[in-house]
């Protein structure tokens, strides 16, 4: 099932303000908001949904990549993932926007009054280097990765300073009353659990790191620096907490005769002066393969041929782009003496006289043609 805009799940245009974002979610996850609807799963998921368009749409670099590569610049990879937040998630990041809308400062009585606080693992970054191909076809990479894991034999109890919460309330008196403020405990850490016993080789945590193959599925279409995300591929946490994300950074690595512009690939084929003169086919690179093309006679430098759709695909999936062959008639530099003759006697022939047409564009032209 295709997923809904973000912008439509919000209910807010493309030209919407930073508080404007904020006001439609919070608008939203009050709406759906787990304390209101009980046991409602169809409100949950609205209430997830809104969170996610909100992550991303509130995050200037996020929401950038969103509205040139939509849903595609996370899917599967970067995002939530396709729906791998949870409730903790979402609370532990956005819970002060609630206010004092619901009781617990965004806990909620639906999952057990006030909620433990849960200890995510530290995400991982890697950078997987990708060729032109691989980029037009997409791509699966297994990669080895070295993560934190929970040794065997590892095991955990309850945290008896803040009884397993994770967090400590203190109660101040203050000239202005009683105020209470809470943070994460100091003994556990926050993770509402301390270790109870564990292996030699494990560390304070109880986590070990191991090598682990990840298999990552890269789609087509996907542009230098951007980040793509492996829900739940990071280092583990300890006790019940949950494992980070691994963070995948792609590199393009240049073709030895294609250049990537956008969707669009370009193609420089140096034809000889005969050549031109007589036309010919040629042989060239694309990325699904060789071609050959035919070069018709009198072919003037600097033509382009358009092959449609042999570029990349969208990473939108509106189609593919072009393969723009440039011609460039090679001019000898050194001539043997017969050859010389022949093009002095030909100085003055009306057909080496340059008669360029309406067609035959300037280099101007061109160029605004091409970023047109």
């Amino acid at each position: 099932m295709a997923k809904q805009d973000y912008y439509d799940v919000l209910k807010i245009s493309k030209s919407a303000t930073a508080i404007e974002i904020k006001k439609a979610y919070r608008k939203k996850a009050l709406k759906y908001h787990p304390d209101k609807n009980p046991n409602d799963k169809a409100a949950e998921e609205k209430f997830k949904q809104a969170a996610e368009a909100y992550e991303v749409l509130s995050d200037p670099d996020k929401k950038a990549r969103y509205d040139q590569f939509g849903h595609q610049a996370f899917d599967g990879s970067g995002g939530f993932g396709g729906g791998g937040m949870n409730m903790d998630d979402i609370f532990s990041q956005f819970g002060d926007i609630f206010g004092g809308a619901f009781g617990g400062g965004g806990g909620f009585s639906g999952f057990g009054g006030q909620r433990q606080r849960v200890v995510k693992g530290s995400n991982l970054r890697i950078r997987v280097k990708l060729t032109l191909e691989e980029i037009a076809n997409g791509v699966e990479k297994k990669i080895k990765v070295k993560r934190k894991k929970q040794a065997k034999g590892t095991t955990y109890k309850t945290c008896t300073t803040c009884n397993g919460a994770g967090q400590v309330t203190r109660v101040t008196n203050t000239i202005l009353g009683r105020m209470q403020t809470s943070a994460p405990c100091h003994t556990c850490g926050g993770a509402g659990q301390i270790i109870d016993k564990k292996p030699a080789d494990a560390d304070a945590q109880g986590l070990i790191i191991a090598e682990e193959t990840v298999s990552i599925k890269i789609p087509a279409g996907v542009v230098d620096g951007m980040q793509l995300k492996v829900s739940g591929k990071g280092n583990e946490a300890p006790g019940n907490g949950i494992p980070g994300d691994l963070l995948v950074a792609i590199q393009e690595i240049n073709h030895p005769t294609l250049k990537r512009e956008g969707d669009n690939l370009h193609y420089d084929l140096y034809v000889s002066l005969p050549d031109a003169i007589l036309g010919t086919s040629k042989e060239i690179d694309t990325v699904t393969g060789k071609v050959r093309i035919k070069i018709e006679t009198g072919v003037q430098s600097g033509k382009i041929l358009r092959l449609r759709g042999k570029g990349i695909p969208s990473i939108n999936g509106y189609g593919k782009g072009d393969l723009l062959v440039h011609i460039n008639v090679w001019t000898p530099k050194t001539l043997n003496k017969q050859q010389r003759e022949f093009f002095e006697n030909n100085l003055d022939d009306e057909h080496f006289e340059p008669k360029p047409e309406s067609t035959d564009r300037s280099f101007f032209e061109k160029v605004k043609d091409m970023f047109s």
